[in-house]
C-alpha cells in the first residue's frame, strides 16, 4: 500500500466515525474521539511534576480502566505490578515527564535494553499513554493497536534491531506526528481511527452496545475432553482466546510461561509476524531458554493447524532467536481426532492440549 493509499483509507474512517453510524465500532470510535477533554482535563494534572510524588496506587489505577480513559483497553493488566512499588512508579513517572532531558534518554532509563525496568510493569503503553495526556500535542500512543494498524497501512518506521526503547518510540512518533499532520487532525484522534484499521472493540465499550461479554469457565486438561456438539459450546469457545489471556497466569501453562513481551508491553497475544501471519499466542519459558508458539485449533483442519504451527516456529527460530534457544509447538483443541493424531506424529516439538468449556444456569432461589 503507498503512502497515499494508507492516507485515503484513514481519510474514510475519519468521516465515517459519528454517533448515529450503524456501525458499532464507529460510535465507539466517536466517544473516544468526543472524551479528550475531559480526560485530559482529570488526569493531566495527576502527572505534573507537583503532583506525583503524591500520587496514590488507587489514582494510578483509576486511570488505567477503560471506564475512565476511554481510550485504552489493556492497560490496567499489568496494574498490580506497577503499583506494587509506588515509590519506583512516582520516580520513574516523574522522569519521563521531565522535559529538560531528552526523550530517548528518558525512555532509555526506563526501560533499558538490557537489565531491568525502572518500574515493573510500566511498559510502551502505559508510558506513552501518560505523555499522550500530559504533553497531547506532542506525543503519540505506542501499543499492540496502533503498531499493527500502521504496519498494515505501511507506515511503520523501520529502525535497527538493536535500537533502544527510546530510539524507536522517536522514530514511531515522527511517523504519528507526520500523518496526522497529513490528515489534519491531533494525535487523540489519530489514535482512535488505529482501532478502526484493525477492527476491535475496546473492552467494556461494548457494554453500550449491547454486545457485553460472555464469563467462561475454562479447563486445561492434557486429555481429552468429551465432545459436546451444541450451538452454545461453539459460541462459547470464541472466547477462549480472550480467556486465556486474561487469565494466564491462573492456567497450568502460566506455571511455566509468560507471554511474550516487548518494552514491558505483553505482544504475545495475537503476535503479528507481519510475514507469515499472526500466532494466536507466543510465550517465552520463565527459567530456561525456550519459546512456546501456541495455536488454537477452531474450524480449520488438522493438516493446516499443524502447518500453521511449523511455520510460525520457523519464523520464531529465525526471526526472534538470537542465543539458540528451543522453539516448541502447542496445539489446544477441544478434542484430538485421529487426523490430528497422524499430522502430530514425527513432530516431536509439537505437543497437543485439550479444553473443556462448561455453561450452566442455576435457579434462583425462592422469594
Amino acid at each position: 500500500m503507498s503512502h497515499e493509499q494508507a492516507l485515503q483509507k484513514l481519510r474514510f474512517l475519519l468521516v465515517n466515525v459519528a454517533h448515529e453510524s450503524s456501525d458499532a465500532l464507529f460510535r465507539v470510535a466517536a466517544r473516544i474521539r468526543d472524551a479528550k477533554p475531559n480526560v485530559i482535563g482529570k488526569y493531566a494534572p495527576l502527572f505534573t511534576l507537583p503532583n506525583v510524588d503524591t500520587l496514590t496506587a488507587e489514582d494510578f489505577q483509576s486511570f488505567l480502566l477503560f471506564k475512565n480513559n476511554q481510550y485504552w483497553d489493556n492497560l490496567q493488566r499489568q496494574g498490580g505490578w506497577m503499583t506494587g512499588d509506588m515509590p519506583r512508579l512516582r520516580e520513574g513517572i516523574k522522569l519521563l515527564i521531565d522535559e529538560h532531558l531528552p526523550l530517548r534518554t528518558r525512555l532509555n532509563r526506563l526501560r533499558p535494553t538490557t537489565g531491568p525496568p525502572m518500574s515493573k510493569g510500566l511498559g510502551r503503553a502505559a508510558i506513552t499513554a501518560i505523555l499522550q495526556v500530559v504533553y497531547p500535542d506532542k506525543y503519540g500512543v505506542w501499543n499492540n493497536t496502533a503498531e499493527k494498524a500502521m504496519r498494515e497501512l505501511g507506515l511503520w518506521p523501520e529502525t535497527a534491531r538493536e535500537a533502544g526503547f527510546g530510539e524507536r518510540y522517536e522514530a514511531m512518533n515522527r511517523a504519528l506526528i507526520q500523518t496526522a499532520e497529513e490528515l489534519g487532525i491531533d494525535l487523540w484522534t489519530l489514535d482512535m481511527l488505529w482501532w478502526r484499521v484493525s477492527p476491535h472493540m475496546p473492552k467494556g465499550a461494548g457494554e453500550e452496545e449491547g454486545a457485553s461479554p460472555v464469563p467462561v469457565e475454562t479447563v486445561l486438561d492434557e486429555t481429552i475432553a468429551p465432545s459436546e456438539g451444541s450451538s452454545a459450546v461453539f459460541g462459547l469457545e470464541r472466547h477462549l482466546h480472550e480467556f486465556l489471556v486474561d487469565n494466564w497466569g491462573a492456567t497450568e501453562l502460566g506455571e511455566d510461561w509468560d507471554l511474550y513481551e516487548e518494552d514491558g508491553e505483553i505482544v504475545g497475544s495475537r503476535y503479528d509476524t507481519g510475514e507469515v501471519g499472526e500466532i494466536d499466542l507466543l510465550a517465552k519459558h520463565k527459567r530456561e531458554n525456550r519459546w512456546l508458539v501456541v495455536e488454537l485449533k477452531r474450524n480449520q483442519t488438522s493438516d493446516a493447524t499443524v502447518g500453521q504451527v511449523l511455520r510460525y516456529m520457523g519464523w520464531v527460530r529465525k526471526k526472534l532467536v538470537t542465543d539458540g534457544s528451543e522453539v516448541e509447538g502447542l496445539v489446544i483443541c477441544r478434542e484430538i481426532d485421529d487426523k490430528l493424531r497422524y499430522a502430530l506424529d514425527g513432530q516431536p516439538n509439537i505437543r497437543c492440549m485439550t479444553y473443556q468449556v462448561s455453561f450452566s444456569l442455576i435457579p434462583a432461589p425462592a422469594l
